[in-house]
């Protein structure tokens, strides 16, 4: 469902968005694809925040592993 809204908006900005010929049919289209475009990349960001503190977390585990697992490796 489409809610109406108003926002305010730098003239510099509506003047660029009204140059691109972008698929877009309006400025309304064109902010709800920016807005939501904008809204995933802040989740994946926050996703690769996440992954990277158990990452560090987990590091002097992860890096035993790998140690374990070279002692196996033949000499070239």
């Amino acid at each position: 469902m489409k809610v109406k809204t108003s926002i305010t908006l730098s003239e510099e900005l509506l003047e660029q968005i009204d140059l691109l010929p972008a698929p877009h049919q309006n400025r309304s289209a064109f902010l709800e694809t920016a807005a939501w475009a904008y809204i995933e990349q802040l989740r994946q960001e926050q996703q690769a925040a996440r992954d990277l503190e158990i990452l560090n977390r987990r590091a002097d585990y992860l890096n035993a592993e790998v140690a374990d697992a070279l002692q196996y490796q033949s000499p070239l």
